[in-house]
């Protein structure tokens, strides 16, 4: 584990870093985002536009659920207003559009339950077994359900997540908040810990935090990305930086 060699935390991601529930959340994404372009298209007489990866990927991964939403209609070229956080699945608000992808993806997520890359788990018991702290760092609202239902909860220290960035107020991601008040939270100076990321605007997050190593794990094909957005290092799975 050489390149873990000197660090004394690593802050990982949740979805598409320990569990493969990234597909699990873009299947959700697509499925409301095209519910809702499919009837706004039909209203106003426009060809239908499906809601695609590179949206996903370019838009809506790592972020803030309705920062998310708020991207992708920019990108679009579509306002909606704001709403609250209450909004029914059903408002054409972004938080009724947020609550509706949230919705989808719970029931996805009952439905399916949680697998858990073993190269990850593998990576995280040893990097507790050496002593090195660590953190889950997530835009998800749902994170502790996640890792109560995979049966991981124990294999962090600190957990930062949807709900306690906003208790905080943090910005998410690119914004680097989240994993720092994880480092603040665990005790270890960014430069002296690690963050795992699948996510372009997660591993951006790690380089404008100055933290000492930024990983990125390239599950979908996107490695000279995640480089051009800040990882020092990226691999396909994670048993790659296990020591043997």
């Amino acid at each position: 584990m050489a390149r873990l060699d000197g660090y004394a935390a690593v802050l990982f991601d949740l979805d598409g870093v320990i569990t493969s529930t990234a597909r699990q959340h873009f299947a959700a994404w697509k499925e409301m985002f095209d519910d809702f372009l499919d009837m706004c298209a039909e209203r106003n007489g426009e060809p239908f536009i499906p809601f695609g990866d590179d949206d996903y990927h370019r838009h809506v991964d790592g972020m803030p659920r309705y920062d998310g939403v708020r991207r992708f209609l920019a990108e679009r070229g579509m306002t909606l207003e704001e709403g609250g956080p209450d909004d029914p699945p059903d408002a054409e608000t972004v938080h009724g559009l947020g609550n509706r992808k949230n919705e989808l993806v719970n029931d996805i997520i009952r439905r399916d339950g949680v697998e858990v890359y073993d190269g990850s788990l593998a990576l995280l018991h040893q990097v507790r077994d050496q002593g090195i702290k660590t953190a889950v760092v997530s835009s998800s609202r749902n994170c502790q359900t996640i890792l109560r239902a995979a049966g991981i909860t124990d294999l962090f220290d600190v957990r930062v997540d949807g709900v306690v960035a906003a208790e905080l107020g943090l910005p998410g991601k690119p914004a680097p908040d989240t994993f720092l008040a994880a480092a603040e939270r665990l005790g270890v100076p960014p430069q002296r810990s690690v963050v795992v990321e699948d996510a372009l605007s997660g591993v951006e997050a790690g380089r404008n935090g100055g933290f000492g190593l930024v990983i990125g794990v390239n599950r979908v094909g996107q490695g000279e990305a995640l480089r051009d957005h800040g990882a020092d290092v990226v691999v396909t799975d994670l048993a790659e930086l296990l020591s043997s």
